[in-house]
């Protein structure tokens, strides 16, 4: 038995094996990029090498008590080499950092609000809640801003974080 494929049967094919392609992209990661020294692309399993932080906080929409563990938005910067501490001062205090999500909603914060010698905020990239993995809906990186009366910048599904230096 032999099969003949014409032009027509092999585009399809081709077309097939991309869509199955894309509909596989691998592991979920985190770029943060921008104004910084060294741009990251993080995978979860890299994500939970670093330091934790767990935060139990109300979630203003559900009315409930949730505990997150995740990592510091302001260690990653750090990490990425982001202006902080004493070095964020004059026009850098301009400086802010726009966070996306997998569906395109995006927010933004001031760098010196996620600076820890500004301001508390423990602005967190979490992956887990209530010590399970965040679900489909929500995750697999959620940043969570616990000191906020509205949750307007809790992004689920986070994707990317860059730092904007403002023009002076």
């Amino acid at each position: 038995m032999s099969f003949r494929v014409g032009r027509a049967g092999l585009l399809a094919l081709w077309c097939a094996v991309l869509v199955v392609a894309q509909a596989s992209p691998g592991p979920a990661t985190l770029k943060i990029t921008g104004a910084v020294s060294t741009p990251l692309t993080l995978t979860v399993a890299q994500l939970k090498s670093l330091p934790r932080t767990t935060l139990r906080v109300v979630n203003p929409h559900e009315k409930k008590e949730e505990s997150y563990e995740g990592v510091l938005l302001e260690t990653l910067l750090q990490k990425a080499g982001a202006p902080h501490g004493e070095g964020l001062r004059g026009q850098l205090m301009t400086s802010y950092v726009v966070a996306e999500a997998e569906d395109g909603y995006r927010v933004v914060f001031a760098l010196a609000e996620l600076d820890s010698g500004f301001l508390d905020s423990q602005v967190l990239v979490a992956d887990t809640i209530d010590g399970a993995p965040l679900g489909p809906k929500l995750g697999p990186l959620r940043l969570v801003a616990p000191h906020e009366k509205r949750p307007a910048r809790w992004i689920r599904m986070l994707k990317t974080v860059t730092v904007v230096a403002a023009a002076p």
